[in-house]
């Protein structure tokens, strides 16, 4: 062993030197069988795993982490591996999103209290993936993600099946439409393997971002979690860690604010999850660098819909990647002079040598700017009296003719309430009626859940209603589709204006004008928000109780304040 410590390797100040500078370090990793010279100057890679038998999507990684060893071992480079919080949509309550900002705290501490000299982020379902580049963007070392990549396409009596049909299959038993056993017999149909969900949901809409921000290899976003090339590329993305390291490549050197441009317009290019807007905002919150709410609007206003998948559209993942995945949408933005081609990826390369050679292999899939799939972009961002900081919707899973819309609300003060009476058939509500629901935000449930795409009422589902005008201050999930204003900001536990609509009220939407209001005098609203009353904490100790305190609002990412920015890789030596 070199007496060279190697300064320019993080690890080093652990593992580097002869004698009992490093003595203890050594001595305890030797104990799983580590040879003595993965401590003389090789880069020393964590393997960030959100591994999870509570998080479905997830439960691949064990075999996925292997091939990311094989990769930094095939570099000269040293792997460890470690385990961080892992919420997982499907299972975790009251939400997972309360979660995400844990698991990133889990992240961030562990990389900057370990011998670490960068990381692959192996992330998937929906709050791994925000969560994970969260925490290592506070720590700013060189890091680059492997997504678990999608589930292949369900299939039910013959026919493709994804999440968005699985919303209308529940809508058609409560209309009555459809029967217990047939939901029964679909169960077993929709999740055929491994991976995150079939449609463009959130999971594969941040697996597209962090495509689009470069700091993945090309095709992380759409190879289907059980195809082998997902395994080739978990092994090349170990390869090309160790790489990074040892040219410095840092986070801040890739997620640029042209990155983030460039990750806002490939979301509304793909019709991408509405969570992407919190999420995102998060991430650059981290990096320091500045990306608001309105950019979502002025940044992807004009970017056309190119992706014909659900909830959007017809397709499902499997078919995205078989008629040639994301570097399509990007080599076509690219041409058109839509992305900065030239900002710099996890590969060296720019995202223009990137994705050059991509061919659209099924254009029904995947359409072009020149011939685009819808005009409208997928995600528009509102204002009004009634969201004075922003709300947003996604204009390309709508019902067109609801995008201007003007009637009365119809009121549920909590989820408690939406349950109890959205199906009585007493609730006085039409076709014409606005549902408002409040108290589900960051802070009033606390945690923000996908409750905004409310159940529209049985009677209506009866009646042939299919869509109908929901507006709250909850998420939704990137599956969910509909006339549905959701981040309504300051939310209703914040003292917004939507914690003082009432029954009958009258709101606008327009969405072309960018609009929501409620439509009472000036004055009224002032007295209404004077007269309000906070309601009481939903949390008196532990973690809930820190997020409650500390949450910031949707518009700014519903990060932890004392969380935002970084802080960096550096750590206090101990007494060694």
């Amino acid at each position: 062993m070199s007496d060279d410590s190697k300064p320019g390797l993080r690890s080093q100040q652990w593992f580097g030197g002869k004698g009992p500078k490093g003595f203890v370090h050594r001595s305890w990793v030797r104990s799983r069988g580590v040879p003595g010279d993965h401590f003389d100057g090789r880069p020393v890679i964590g393997i960030c795993n959100t591994w999870s038998e509570l998080t479905p999507c997830n439960s691949h990684f064990r075999e996925l982490a292997q091939h990311v060893r094989e990769g930094i071992l095939e570099a000269g480079g040293v792997p460890m591996e470690f385990p961080v919080t892992s919420p997982g949509e499907t299972l975790t309550r009251p939400t997972a999103m309360l979660l995400r900002n844990l698991c990133s705290m889990d992240v961030e501490e562990t990389l900057r209290a370990n011998p670490i000299d960068g990381v692959v982020l192996m992330m998937g379902c929906d709050k791994t993936t925000p969560a994970l580049l969260m925490g290592a963007a506070s720590v700013n070392l060189p890091a680059i993600g492997v997504s678990a990549g999608p589930m292949l396409n369900g299939s039910w009596r013959g026919k493709p099946f994804g999440i968005r049909d699985a919303w209308h299959l529940g809508d058609d038993v409560r209309g009555g439409r459809a029967t217990l056993a047939d939901v029964e017999e679909a169960e077993s149909c929709i999740n055929r393997s491994h991976g995150v969900c079939n449609v463009m949901g959130t999971a594969s809409t941040m697996a597209a971002i962090v495509e689009a921000l470069g700091l993945s290899l090309p095709n992380n976003a759409t190879i289907p979690a059980v195809d082998a090339r997902r395994k080739v590329l978990a092994r090349l993305t170990g390869r090309r860690i160790v790489e990074m390291v040892r040219e410095g490549q840092t986070m801040d050197r890739v997620l640029t604010r042209q990155a983030f441009e460039n990750a806002v317009r490939v979301n509304a290019a793909i019709g991408g999850s509405t969570n992407a807007v919190i999420h995102l905002t998060a991430v650059a919150r981290r990096m320091e660098v500045p990306l608001d709410i309105t950019d979502w609007d002025e940044l992807a206003r004009d970017i056309p819909t190119l992706l014909n998948i659900q909830p959007s559209g017809s397709y499902l993942m499997q078919d995205f990647h078989e008629a040639g995945g994301l570097p399509v949408i990007i080599r076509d933005l690219c041409e058109a002079g839509l992305l900065h081609g030239d900002a710099i990826t996890a590969t060296g390369k720019s995202l223009a040598e990137n994705n050059a050679a991509a061919r659209c292999l099924n254009p029904d899939v995947i359409w072009s700017v020149a011939r685009p799939f819808k005009s409208h972009s997928g995600i528009a961002v509102l204002k009004g009296n009634l969201c004075p900081q922003g709300a947003v919707i996604k204009p390309s899973a709508a019902d067109p003719r609801l995008l201007r819309h003007r009637g009365p609300a119809v009121v549920f003060a909590d989820q408690e309430d939406l349950l109890t009476r959205v199906d009585d058939p007493a609730l006085e509500i039409t076709a014409d009626s606005v549902m408002v629901l409040k108290n589900c935000g960051p802070r009033g449930f606390p945690g923000m859940p996908e409750l905004g795409m409310m159940p529209i009422p049985a009677k209506l589902l009866a009646a042939g209603v299919k869509d109908i005008v929901r507006i709250s201050d909850a998420r939704m999930s990137g599956t969910s589709f509909g006339a549905v204003v959701l981040h309504v900001s300051p939310e209703a536990a914040a003292g917004g204006a939507l914690a003082v609509v009432r029954d009958g009220d009258m709101i606008e939407l327009d969405v072309a004008a960018r609009r929501l209001d409620l439509l009472i005098p000036a004055a009224e609203l002032e007295q209404r928000l004077a007269d309000w009353h906070a309601p009481a904490p939903k949390a008196g100790r532990g973690y809930v109780k820190l997020y409650v305190d500390t949450v910031n609002q949707a518009h700014d990412g519903c990060d932890l304040d004392f969380l935002v920015g970084m802080t960096g890789s550096e750590v206090p030596a101990n007494q060694h």
